[in-house]
């Protein structure tokens, strides 16, 4: 154990995000000294500018929704009006509790934090506020921030997710440039809250990196809701003035509203921070590691948004839960991407875990793959919701359901039982002879797999 007299330590983490803070709590709970590194808040981008806040909009939201339309359940209900600080003082809340509990979390584990910006500056040292803190091992954790496209300006009318995340009014009407998680997301918010919400995605669908028949459902969904969108056309400029912003597309199209919201994704925070001075191999910013972490630098591992792959919190989570417990030499299992689970909190909420069905079939083969749809419909649960959508399998030919893809209200908290289901390998069988609750949406689940193996219920296959 190094000796942590003055500002050594065995392992240095700088940032504290969900990947930072979760490797900092297991390395401390393992025996080990920890020295964290943050120049914000503790909790990073989820906790703060993103995940938490963006859920307790949404829920704002529904509750906006579910008062608007009231008498569709007998409920004579009007919505009065959003206010925004009064939903901005709520979420505040939220945030201020989990962040308080976060502290107490680290205080009470013994992790000396270092509050400031820190740069590697040799391979077993950052520097923070000008001291030098070394680690025999290093964790690199710093983040991802809101990313623009070239020549997109952000100020003024044209904002990201951080400046939408404090507006203190709702806009007539918005344009969201990007129809990914987070402009979907934005875009429900809005509509919910009253808005014109146009949607412009480059690519041929929204959530395109979902299971097709998902993103085709939710643009029906979307659609229905009357939230507008515009595929397949890139982005060509905009222009602001005191009436809005004026949006033009390289077919020509052009768009006007309040305000344009940049979600076209999320970049590594990777610059200035000395990476590359020490040798740390970089692609478009992005980290690159072996598939146990390691940057191939010394005693340096990488965890979270700036390692490529899916810019999920629990994913980073469990990245640095991982490299705690290789440092420790516990030799984890190591994380399969495709089984991490991805949820769209938005109105459909879309949920999967495992293999889209295009990629199933490159993996498997074209006839090496079955897949089933079970509709929300023959759902009691659902249908007391009132909400619609499905659920869809994929399976290995006679063998184990490798995706699970799920679209519906709440259908996000049935992605435990998916994730199960994908990473233990189950079979349909397996889980057709589980019992689950009456009545629940959890039954989807069961039902959908009943039919895979043959014996469908209440479903029409």
């Amino acid at each position: 154990m190094a000796d942590t007299n003055g500002t050594a330590f065995d392992i240095v983490v700088l940032g504290g995000g969900s990947g930072g803070y979760a490797a900092a709590l297991r390395a401390a709970q393992l025996g080990k000294t920890v020295a964290l590194i943050e120049a914000d808040k503790v909790g990073g981008t989820c906790l703060h500018v993103g995940c938490v806040p963006t859920k307790a909009l949404l829920h704002a939201a529904e509750l906006a929704d579910n008062a608007r339309d009231g008498a569709h359940f007998g409920v004579h209900t009007s919505l009065d009006h959003i206010d925004m600080n009064g939903v901005n003082e709520y979420k505040a809340t939220v945030i201020g509790r989990l962040y308080k509990g976060l502290q107490g979390l680290i205080k009470s584990r013994k992790i000396t934090v270092f509050e400031g910006y820190g740069k590697l500056v040799a391979k077993d040292t950052v520097e923070v506020n000008g001291e030098r803190v070394t680690g025999e091992y290093i964790v690199l954790g710093t983040g991802s921030y809101a990313r623009s496209l070239p020549g997109l300006e952000i100020g003024g009318r044209v904002i990201t997710s951080d400046q939408a995340l404090q507006l203190d009014w709702v806009p007539k009407s918005v344009i969201v440039l990007g129809g990914g998680v987070i402009g979907s997301e934005f875009a429900s918010v809005w509509k919910s809250f009253g808005a014109d919400v146009t949607i412009i995605e480059a690519l041929p669908h929204l959530i395109a990196n979902e299971d097709e028949s998902l993103s085709k459902a939710f643009e029906r969904q979307f659609r229905k809701r009357g939230i507008n969108f515009n595929l397949g056309v890139r982005f060509a400029g905009v222009t602001q003035d005191d009436n809005g912003v004026h949006v033009s597309l390289e077919d020509g199209k052009t768009f006007d509203a309040d305000l344009l919201l940049v979600a076209v994704g999320r970049g590594p925070r990777t610059s200035g921070v000395g990476y590359e001075e020490q040798g740390i191999t970089l692609d478009r910013g992005f980290v690159i590691t072996d598939e146990r972490l390691h940057t191939g630098v010394g005693n340096i591992y990488a965890v979270g948004d700036i390692v490529p792959g899916l810019q999920l919190a629990h994913r980073g989570f469990a990245q640095g839960i991982f490299v705690a417990e290789e440092i420790a030499g516990l030799k984890p299992a190591g994380i399969v991407e495709s089984g991490i689970p991805r949820v769209t909190y938005s109105d459909p909420e879309v949920a999967s875990v495992g293999l889209t069905e295009a990629r199933a079939k490159e993996v498997h083969g074209a006839d090496g793959v079955e897949t089933l749809e079970y509709n929300l419909g023959g759902n009691g649960k659902s249908q007391i919701l009132g909400t619609q959508g499905f659920v869809k399998l994929v399976r290995q030919k006679d063998g184990p359901v490798i995706g699970v893809h799920m679209i519906g209200a709440r259908v996000g908290e049935l992605i435990g039982e998916g994730q199960l289901i994908v990473n233990w390998e189950a079979y349909p069988e397996d889980v057709a002879s589980l019992v689950h609750a009456h009545p629940t949406q959890n039954e989807a689940l069961g039902e959908a797999h009943l039919a895979l193996a043959g014996k469908p219920l209440h479903a029409h296959n």
